[in-house]
This record gives C-alpha cells, sequence and structure tokens, in this order.
C-alpha cells in the first residue's frame, strides 16, 4: 500500500513539473552557477526566478547549479540572475548588493567570492519599477575554482554522476573565459595549462566512473594549483596531499576547508592526507 502511495505520489510530481514547463513557450533551458546553501535558500532562489508562464528555476543545494527554463521571445536568462541577485544571491553573471546579501538568514549567507579590479555597474529594474543598483564584478577564475571544488566534492562522496556534471559545467565556464581580461602572469599561465585542464575536464565530463575520474582529477588539480598560485582567492585555499593516491605515489588536490576530506578514496580513507601548502593573498 505504501508503495503504490509512493508512485502516486511521485507520479503527481512529474505531471505537476511537466505541466508547470508546458506553460512556457518558446522554451530554453540553460544551466547555471548560483551561491547559495540551504533548502531555504533554495525557496528564495525559486521564488525570485519564478515568473507564471514565463520563467521556471529549480535550484540544486548540493551542486549549487540553478536550471533555468524560460520563453526566449519575452525573457532571457540575464533578466532572471539579475532578479536572483537583488535577493541576496550571487552567480554566475551577477553579485547581489551587500545589503541584500546582509539580510540573508545567517544559515543562507555562503562563501561570498572576491571582487575584480575592474566593476561594472548596472541598473536594473525589478517589478514595481524599483531600481537596483548590482554591481558585476566576479572574478572570472573564481568561476572555475568553484567549478573545480565541485567536483572534488562529488569525489569525495564517490558520486561519479555528480562529478560528471560539475565537469561539464567547468567547462563551460573555461570556455567562457576571456584571456583578455586576465592579468599577464594569470594570461601566460592559462595558456600553458589550458589544453590539459580541458583535456582532463572533458575525461572527467564523459565519464560516470570515479576510478576513472580520479585518475584526471590528480593532473587536473596540478594544472589548477598553478593557477591559483598566480591569481590567488579572496580567502585561504588548502593544497593537500594524499601519500596513498596514484598507485603509492600520492596525489595533492585543492580545497576551500583545512580539514582533510580525500577525494581519491572518499568515505574508505576520508581523513587520509594532509595540508602541504596554504595558498593566500
Amino acid at each position: 500500500m505504501k508503495s503504490i502511495f509512493r508512485i502516486l505520489v511521485a507520479i503527481n510530481l512529474l505531471l505537476s513539473i511537466t505541466t508547470s514547463n508546458a506553460q512556457i513557450k518558446n522554451q530554453k533551458v540553460e544551466q547555471v552557477k548560483v551561491f547559495g546553501n540551504c533548502e531555504m535558500c533554495k525557496e528564495k532562489i525559486e521564488k525570485a526566478g519564478n515568473v507564471k508562464k514565463l520563467s521556471k528555476v529549480d535550484w540544486n543545494s548540493i551542486t549549487g547549479m540553478a536550471t533555468l527554463n524560460y520563453d526566449s521571445k519575452k525573457t532571457n536568462a540575464d533578466e532572471i540572475l539579475k532578479r536572483i541577485a537583488a535577493v541576496g544571491y550571487d552567480n554566475e553573471k551577477f553579485l547581489a548588493p551587500d545589503t541584500a546579501y546582509k539580510n540573508l538568514p545567517n544559515c543562507c549567507q555562503y562563501s561570498r567570492v572576491s571582487k575584480t579590479e575592474t566593476n561594472q555597474t548596472i541598473k536594473m529594474e525589478i517589478s514595481g519599477n524599483n531600481k537596483v543598483d548590482l554591481t558585476q564584478n566576479m572574478n572570472q577564475l573564481e568561476i572555475v575554482y568553484e567549478n573545480y571544488f565541485g567536483i572534488k566534492d562529488a569525489l569525495v562522496k564517490s558520486d561519479g554522476n555528480t562529478a560528471s556534471e560539475m565537469a561539464t559545467t567547468l567547462l563551460s565556464s573555461i570556455n567562457s573565459i576571456k584571456m583578455e581580461n586576465l592579468k599577464p602572469d594569470e594570461h601566460i599561465v592559462w595558456m600553458k595549462v589550458l589544453n590539459n585542464v580541458k583535456e582532463d575536464t572533458q575525461h572527467i565530463a564523459d565519464s560516470k566512473d570515479p576510478k576513472h575520474q580520479r585518475d584526471h582529477f590528480d593532473t587536473l588539480s596540478k594544472n589548477i594549483y598553478d593557477l591559483m598560485k598566480v591569481s590567488k582567492t579572496e580567502k585561504p585555499t588548502y593544497y593537500q596531499f594524499c601519500p596513498m593516491a596514484n598507485g603509492g605515489k600520492g596525489a595533492n588536490w585543492l580545497s576551500k576547508d583545512n580539514a582533510i576530506k580525500n577525494p581519491y578514496y572518499g568515505s574508505m580513507m576520508l581523513s587520509c592526507g594532509k595540508t602541504v601548502e596554504t595558498i593566500k593573498k
């Protein structure tokens, strides 16, 4: 009886999603990174992005990825992301106003990315003709790093599916880099590591097997490390090492946390390793 009930609930949920999406004409679907922490964030992000028959947002609190469904003849991803930023949530294109971020509950105040030296202020209109100043100043390399951390977190859980999804997102952010906006030292390293970074990321994206993904995560980590050494991040990043990985030769990875969570063995040897370097400004 319980099984039948669960099936009916699942069918109703699927029908409701299908009906909701079917109401949106000229539908276009995109996936973007939106920063947040919890289910309360999910509610606020989706509420800001959803407009009946115009746009629908589905945000994943684990991956931080938002799926945007919208009528491409009446709106676009930028307009949706502006509304999301206006209620306090940074995303790939727009930073939230500081006041909006500070008004979020403590549990929703995610770690913000650093601001670049070049800021572009965008005037935008929200419903009710309320104008909001939004600063678009997200360091484009920060997006690359965030997606790398997403792969790392997935491998800690031995979740090959999510690692593949995050690698696909990483490829998108890599291809979106505007090299003319990189600093000279960043540009030199970027050109040096680019082909290898793309190759390793593509391998991780094409596979659902954590073992194969980890083989390429090793070399991907080395190249991201080289890049981060010259670009650095607003908050410290920890370069960590597992002596058991890579057939006993050892392997490194980067983490936003000093606590060891091993992406090469997951729960088998979660705390195996040590921090060998702290990268900071």
